[in-house]
């Protein structure tokens, strides 16, 4: 599979995240709420932009994480962002504060590192993999999303001696799986909300 999936084909051309970001969907939660449970220092919480967000990630970012993050709600979602960060799917300790209770669908861009696709349920992830090996998934129910892999081009069985099976816009085809999942696609309209942002607390 070759073409990207339409609906996400302007990612390639969106600077705003950068090189490493990770964008998550929590739901029933409030922004509020789930800054909190991430762990941010509430005396910075403050209306921005998704571009003020980015920049202002980047003038104190720490140890490759976010050094601020937003968040807003479509509709029973909290979209959060974190511009230069990795946790939300990543930090086994954030991940289960986060979705104690409730869901969380995270997309994760890393490319130092490794990108990685996570759907997290009440402290513990079900299914979790690098979306360029999606046959090697973990979790709780690692085949749970197989066939709304297959139907998005993240081949359950991708072989990696295969050159004719290589998984091709693997972003894109890990937001369009969160799609699946959450009903509402990732989009640039969603990066004009305005956003409850936070500076993390230090460790």
């Amino acid at each position: 599979m070759t073409e990207t999936p339409e609906e996400f084909s302007w990612l390639s051309e969106h600077e705003a995240l950068g090189e490493i970001y990770c964008v998550s969907f929590v739901r029933e939660l409030s922004p509020e709420e789930v800054l909190r449970r991430f762990g941010v220092d509430e005396s910075t919480m403050a209306e921005v932009t998704s571009d003020e967000v980015a920049e202002l990630s980047v003038e104190s970012m720490r140890d490759d994480a976010a050094g601020h993050i937003g968040a807003a709600k479509v509709g029973d979602w909290t979209l959060a962002i974190e511009p230069g960060g990795w946790q939300m799917a990543v930090d086994p300790e954030i991940m289960a504060r986060v979705s104690q209770g409730t869901e969380v669908v995270s997309v994760c861009r890393h490319d130092y590192a490794s990108d990685t696709f996570a759907y997290i349920v009440d402290g513990k992830p079900v299914v979790w993999f690098d979306p360029t090996l999606p046959d090697a998934r973990s979790g709780s129910a690692p085949d749970r999303f197989v066939t709304e892999m297959r139907e998005v081009g993240l081949d359950p069985e991708y072989d990696l001696d295969d050159d004719s099976a290589a998984i091709d816009f693997p972003m894109e085809r890990s937001f369009a799986l969160a799609s699946r999942i959450t009903g509402f696609p990732f989009s640039p309209a969603m990066l004009e909300l305005r956003f409850l942002g936070a500076e993390p607390l230090e460790d």
